[in-house]
Order: C-alpha cells, then sequence, then structure tokens
C-alpha cells in the first residue's frame, strides 16, 4: 500500500530525519496531528482524542533511521524494557480541536507475494452470494493510482442503508474524550499509589482504550512497568498490589486471574469501569500503537472494527474465556481481511516500515516509531456495508482455516506449517510482533464450529437483506452504550 521506492520514508518534510533535544518536554501525539500522520484527517462529527503525553528521557538517539537493518530474530518478550534514566507519566491535556485537511495521496504498492498462498484461494462459493463484494484474491491485478472523491468524509463510504446503520452505531458507541479522561485520571491516582510499594514503577494505559478502537463501555488495560535488571514474578507483584488495592477507597472487587498472562482485575468504586492489569506485559504497549496507526489509517477501519465486536459478542463468539474469540483476535482478523483484498484498504505497516515497529525499540519510543509514516488513502471505494459483508464471506466461504494462518504482519495469510505454534491448531492468528498464535483459546470443534456457522449465518442473512438490524439489535445496543458511564 506504501510505495517502496529509493527515497527516505517515514519523515515528514520538515524534520530532516532528525530529532533535537527539546529544551521542554515533549509531547507525543496519539493523533499524529501533523500532515505526515498516519491518521492526520478529520473524523466526521466528533472531536478527535486528546493529546496524549509520554515523558521519555531526553534520547540521544532518534528512532532508527530508516534504512538501518531491523533485528528479525528478536521476537522474545523482555520483560524489563527500560531507559535506565526514564521518568516517565502520562497525562491527557485538554481536547485538540485543531482541524487538518486530508492526508497526502500515496498509491499502493504493487502485489509482492505472488508466488505464496493468499487468503481467498478456495473455490468454494456461497449459495446466492453476489461476489461483487469485496473479497481477497489470490492474484490481485496491478492498480492504477487515484484520488478518492471523499477521503476526509466517513460519509463517502455510507451512501446506502447498511452503512449508514454501521455509521451510526459507530458515532453512538465509540469512546468518549470524556471516556479516556475518566480511565487517565483513575490511572494517574493508581500509579501515585503503587510507586508507594515499588518507587520506579511506572503504569500505562493500554488496548482499546489508546488504540481507538474502544467503545464508551470498553474496559481498561493497564501495563505495569517495572525498572531494572530483576526479573519480577507477576504473581508475586500482583497479589502483593492486590493487599495494596483492597486498602483503597476508591477500587473495589479486586481479583488475581492467574492465566498465560497473569492479571489483577478490579473496578471503580461505585461504577462499572474495569481495570485488567499485567506486569511488564510491553508488547501490549508496542501493539497498541500498532493497532492505533492501522485504526487512523482509513476512515472506515474504526467503524468496522466497532461493528464486528459488536456483532460478535452479540453472538457468542467473542469471549477467550469460553473458548471463542479474543476482541484483539478479532481486530487481527479483520485488519487482515482489509489488506489482502484485491484493492487493498490497508497495508503492512510493518513490512514497509519495519524501523517505525521494530520489535526491540527502546520502549521509551515506540510512541515516536508511527509519526514517521507517511499518510495513505486507499484506492478502494467500498461502502462500509460491503466491506462488512466481503469480510463475513471471506471467513465463512474464502479463507482456508486449515491451511492458512492469518499474518497482519505480512499482511497475507501464511501457509500453515507442522510447527507447534500452529499443529492442531483450528484458528491461527498472528501475533504481529511475538508471533505466536492469539486464537488459541478456540480450542474446541464444538466452538470452531459455532464461529465457522455464525460467520456463514450472518453472511446469508445480511446478503440478503442489506440491514443491520437483521443480524444484531442496533437500536438496543446503542441504547445500553448510552446508559453506561
Amino acid at each position: 500500500m506504501f510505495p517502496r521506492s529509493a527515497a527516505p520514508r517515514g519523515r515528514s518534510a520538515h524534520s530532516n530525519g532528525l530529532h533535537p533535544l527539546p529544551p521542554v518536554t515533549r509531547y507525543y501525539d496519539y493523533n499524529h496531528q501533523s500532515v505526515s500522520g498516519v491518521n492526520s484527517f478529520c473524523a466526521p462529527t466528533r472531536e478527535r482524542f486528546p493529546t496524549y503525553e509520554w515523558k521519555p528521557p531526553p534520547p540521544t538517539s532518534p528512532v532508527p533511521p530508516p534504512h538501518r537493518p531491523t533485528m528479525i530474530n528478536g521476537r522474545k518478550r523482555q520483560n524489563d524494557e527500560y531507559s535506565p534514566r526514564a521518568v516517565k507519566r502520562q497525562r491527557l491535556d485538554s481536547p485538540s480541536h485543531t482541524r487538518i485537511g486530508p492526508p497526502l495521496i500515496r498509491a499502493p504498492p504493487p502485489p509482492r507475494h505472488p508466488d505464496h498462498a493468499v487468503a481467498g484461494s478456495s473455490t468454494s462459493s456461497f449459495s446466492g452470494f453476489d461476489h461483487s463484494y469485496p473479497s481477497p484474491h489470490s492474484h490481485p491485478r496491478p492498480q492504477e493510482p487515484a484520488v478518492p472523491e471523499s477521503s476526509n468524509s466517513l460519509q463517502a463510504y455510507a451512501k446506502d442503508k447498511l452503512s449508514g446503520q454501521m455509521v451510526e452505531l459507530f458515532e453512538a458507541c465509540q469512546q468518549q474524550t470524556s471516556d479516556l479522561d475518566r480511565k487517565e485520571r483513575c490511572r494517574a491516582r493508581l500509579q501515585q499509589d503503587i510507586q508507594r510499594v515499588y518507587a520506579v514503577a511506572r503504569l500505562y494505559l493500554t488496548g482499546s482504550s489508546m488504540n481507538g478502537l474502544g467503545c464508551r463501555s470498553s474496559d481498561a488495560d493497564l501495563c505495569l512497568v517495572l525498572k531494572g535488571n530483576k526479573r519480577h514474578d507477576p504473581i508475586q507483584v500482583l497479589s502483593v498490589l492486590q493487599r495494596l488495592f483492597r486498602s483503597l477507597s476508591y477500587v473495589e472487587r479486586t481479583h488475581l486471574i492467574r492465566a498465560k498472562v497473569p492479571i489483577l482485575r478490579f473496578r471503580e468504586r461505585g461504577s462499572d469501569l474495569e481495570f485488567d492489569l499485567n506486569i511488564n506485559n510491553t508488547v501490549g504497549i508496542r501493539n497498541t500503537f500498532l493497532l492505533r496507526s492501522y485504526a487512523y489509517a482509513d476512515l472506515r477501519v474504526r467503524p468496522m472494527i466497532l461493528v464486528v465486536k459488536k456483532w460478535a459478542r452479540h453472538n457468542q463468539i467473542n469471549d477467550a474465556s469460553k473458548g471463542t474469540l479474543s476482541s484483539y483476535t478479532l481486530v487481527l482478523m479483520v485488519l487482515h481481511y482489509l489488506q489482502t483484498l484485491n484493492d487493498p484498504v490497508l497495508p503492512s505497516l510493518q513490512r514497509d516500515y519495519p524501523e517505525c515497529f521494530n520489535p526491540v525499540m527502546d520502549i521509551d519510543m515506540v510512541p515516536e516509531g508511527p509519526k514517521h509514516i507517511p499518510p495513505y488513502v486507499s484506492t478502494n471505494q467500498s461502502s462500509l456495508g460491503e466491506l462488512f459483508i466481503g469480510f463475513l464471506k471471506y471467513y465463512a466461504t474464502d479463507f482456508r482455516w486449515d491451511k492458512q494462518v492469518i499474518s497482519v504482519r505480512e499482511a497475507r495469510a501464511l501457509p500453515k506449517t507442522s510447527s507447534h505454534e500452529w499443529r492442531n491448531k483450528y484458528i491461527c492468528v498472528e501475533e504481529p510482533f511475538e508471533r505466536n498464535n492469539v486464537a488459541r483459546a478456540v480450542h474446541e470443534k464444538i466452538k470452531f464450529n459455532a464461529i465457522k456457522t455464525q460467520f456463514a449465518e450472518s453472511c446469508r442473512i445480511l446478503h440478503g437483506r442489506k440491514d443491520l438490524n437483521s443480524i444484531l439489535p442496533v437500536r438496543a445496543i446503542i441504547n445500553k452504550e448510552s446508559s453506561r458511564r
């Protein structure tokens, strides 16, 4: 999707590839509100997320240069990723209402992997389905650069009933600045109390709260980063925090969950705002910035993902604790579909800009990476409704669950190997940084069959009726979201 030329990539016109040491606090804008930002457009009818502050130490070197070789075998998570001089905190500034123009136009690259198996190679057909809906193909045809008619308006992709319903649901349910501000206030308060026990601890909001894909009812994910060379036992640290939290007046219902990544779950007292706190799971910070970059790369991404998550939750296939799909898995499935269309909506940011998402980049510099990706507008002009039906059809009939691995990192379906990670797994979705299977929760055939059945049935119904209410109680969901917080 981004051109791969010899010209320097990922730098704004005024930076000259350098970042002088600032005399004052550096502000990392989650919105990338500059012409060079990957999501530098104006969201329709809703205010943008407020500026997000991340205070790293003064860097001695910038983000790695664009053409520096990237380490590719540093897959294992490092539990203590710090700069020893780091003095960091997170804070929300007052909301920014700055309006800027649409991004510069960048043409998609030609197909990069014509010799590999690509998602959608199945010859199976869906009875009665109109194959004009967007669906990936084995050998994408060359694409001519084209300027979309209205790249800065979501309404340009909502000219039919189904698409309009998706926009309505999105605008009613998307996380508001006030929701994020509330989570941030609680995070800041928690960090102060935690530092009474762990003086060097830093607490970060991650996940859907920060990546632009949250709802008003979304819970908040927190990553506690502990400084030093000592390897901290997550269970021990969380047990200490559990005792501490029971003494805090604004926290209630603390519960330690001993999962593969242990978490401490708790609520803000007197509300329904729930938090999940992990220890040193810094890959969560990395994929927060990666997903946010995708979320704002095209106006249709956030509505698509929100509707898919609401659909999956309503149809009881969005709960990893019950053997179905996690929200993270669903997000990657949507991104993969949008990447592998004949006329892609999204690129592979990691493949085209590896220096911006280096898996071993110092955690302090992670927020800087996405700011150096040039803006992009897809030539794909499919409506939201067309993309949603195409998404359902892709996983109902086209994707080869038994032979393929979903890879957002590569923007294609990889062949399933006999490695332990993929062997005997019903659904294989690659984590973009650690490259493990984020869909491993689906380990029962009955659950796998239920997921496939739901894709096929919803596709059949929606294709026939073109009405979101036929598969999702839109008004009830909107009313429920409106009653939260």
